[in-house]
């Protein structure tokens, strides 16, 4: 799912462009009238694309300032670091490049060393359905020297942020809640999940069937023509290695540098990601009730990892009994069995120390609640409560859930989810209800393309921890058993979902800038250790 810090400071959202037929034609012509290999599709080498695309490959960018009003602090954080921004229009429907369009809206940094100069380095952070348009800055900080010879460029993928944003007006922020401690619960959650994507028809249902990867990939073949570039570099992280994975199996050699970073097993795409996360999180959450044993003086939530877990495990029992009430006035929020282990889930994502302290101060504070005492979270977890469990959330949980539908099948049989439950419960009491829970996918029309296979070699440079919770390492290692010519940077002994300029691990941050400058894999796979 979506990092809830940087979707909630994702730039502000302008009113969704999506045009049909003539205005589509007239906002989208191309300025140039002959078209340059690099503004033409590949024919030869591309799935699924359509005649009569030249008009998006070839089309004209006009690049202006980031900033859409006074109270855009993500707009003015891209121009103070150099960054211009501008919109590229594509097919809603790429078998129908004549019909409806989608507006998509890019940042850039341009390379300032030009004799020197690599390419187009092409970002994405995750998600599915992270906005990516801000991520230039970060990564331009993290290229040090080799920064200068690359036009960073970030994307707000369709459906997502400045890129006609979905929303489906949900009551809560994510459709990702617990089945609760049993069968009562779990049919709530049936009733809530399928309102959910009655909710996503009704506002959108004419835009989900084209909300998959592979029509980003289609997406990002059409920014790389207009660029004008016959190949890109691309830097992926979780979700994003998903998506660069299918641009190499549907473009290939169309990648020229690719850092695939906490990389996903492509095997589960769509409605299959949250369950493979099981193992690494329940890893992750160990070593975080270690962690917080130890420092049972200042948290006070027990002195073995067996004593936190059993603690967390009454909080939900009280939880499904009566909702903990967090807050007063405006800022309550009531917790039941469903809520509490999300909650934990959106904590799990690093193991530095301030991330591991922020988690036990919440599971305090649950535990608070839990005996009937008042409490007053913080700012920081207020914020998250609302994105999470309130309307504010429901822009980034919508286009989460529109991806995900759309890259793979799942049931439609309530029960079948209800047999997982109850498989997983006994040995993941706590996550196992929360992973395995129905979703709205189980109310939503079949994806209109089959999930895409991995048959094409590709060199990349993968990432992956041991611990991460988000994209357990096996699944990296299954990448890069899929793809022969890639390397697998293993980080030893980390919780960490997301390395690369993010975690602060030199070894890793030095072989990515190498890889970058030069353009060479390591000659062997190599291994970086927790610092």
């Amino acid at each position: 799912m979506p990092d809830p810090q940087r979707s909630r400071s994702a730039p502000a959202a302008r009113r969704p462009r999506i045009l049909r037929g003539t205005v589509a034609a007239g906002l989208a012509l191309t300025a140039c009238l002959t078209a340059t290999a690099a503004a033409t599709p590949p024919a030869a080498a591309t799935e699924g694309l359509a005649r009569g695309l030249d008009r998006y490959y070839g089309q004209h960018l006009d690049w202006h300032g980031c900033v859409l009003g006074p109270d855009d602090q993500d707009g003015a954080a891209l121009e103070q670091a150099g960054a211009r921004c501008t919109d590229v229009t594509v097919p809603l429907d790429y078998a129908n490049p004549g019909g409806r369009t989608v507006t998509l809206a890019l940042s850039r940094i341009k390379a300032t060393d030009t004799r020197h100069r690599i390419g187009a380095l092409l970002l994405n952070d995750g998600g599915p359905g992270g906005p990516t348009l801000g991520a230039p800055p970060r990564v331009h900080a993290a290229l040090k020297e080799t920064a200068d010879r690359f036009d960073i460029v970030g994307l707000d993928p369709r459906f997502v942020g400045r890129s006609a944003q979905i929303d489906c007006g949900w009551p809560v922020g994510f459709s990702v809640q617990s089945s609760g401690t049993g069968r009562a619960g779990f049919e709530r959650q049936v009733t809530l999940q399928r309102d959910l994507a009655a909710k996503c028809r009704s506002a959108a249902g004419d835009l989900l069937p084209y909300a998959s990867t592979r029509d980003t990939a289609r997406d990002l073949d059409v920014v790389r023509g207009a660029l004008g570039e016959r190949r890109i570099s691309y830097l992926g992280l979780s979700y994003g290695t998903y998506l660069g994975t299918v641009y190499t199996q549907m473009f290939p050699g169309r990648v020229d540098r690719m850092v695939l970073d906490s990389a996903l097993d492509p095997r589960n795409a769509g409605p299959a990601l949250l369950p493979s996360q099981l193992p690494g999180l329940e890893h992750a959450f160990a070593d975080w009730a270690d962690w917080a044993a130890a420092r049972h003086g200042t948290y006070g939530l027990g002195r073995t990892r067996e004593e936190v877990t059993a603690g967390i495990l009454h909080t939900v029992e009280a939880a499904a009994n009566h909702p903990l009430v967090l807050g007063t006035g405006a800022d309550a929020f009531e917790l039941d069995d469903s809520k509490v282990p999300m909650l934990l889930f959106a904590g799990l994502q690093g193991d530095s120390a301030p991330e591991r302290a922020s988690l036990a101060e919440q599971v305090a504070m649950l535990a608070e609640a839990a005996a009937g005492r008042p409490v007053t979270p913080t700012p920081d977890t207020i914020g998250l409560l609302r994105f999470l469990f309130s309307p504010q959330g429901s822009p980034a949980g919508s286009a989460m859930q529109a991806i995900a539908c759309a890259d793979g099948p799942a049931s439609h049989d309530p029960g079948h989810y209800w047999r997982a439950i109850e498989r997983s419960r006994a040995e993941h009491p706590l996550f196992g209800p929360l992973l395995d829970n129905i979703s709205p996918c189980a109310f939503w029309d079949r994806p209109r393309e089959q999930p895409t296979q991995v048959r094409r070699d590709a060199p990349a440079l993968i990432l992956s921890a041991t611990g991460d919770p988000r994209a357990p390492y096996l699944g990296g290692v299954a990448l890069h058993e899929m793809l022969p010519s890639s390397r697998l940077l293993t980080l030893q002994g980390a919780d960490q979902h997301q390395l690369y300029g993010i975690y602060g691990n030199a070894c890793v941050d030095d072989t990515v800038n190498a890889y970058l400058a030069g353009g060479r894999l390591p000659d062997t796979d190599p291994t970086c250790t927790r610092q």
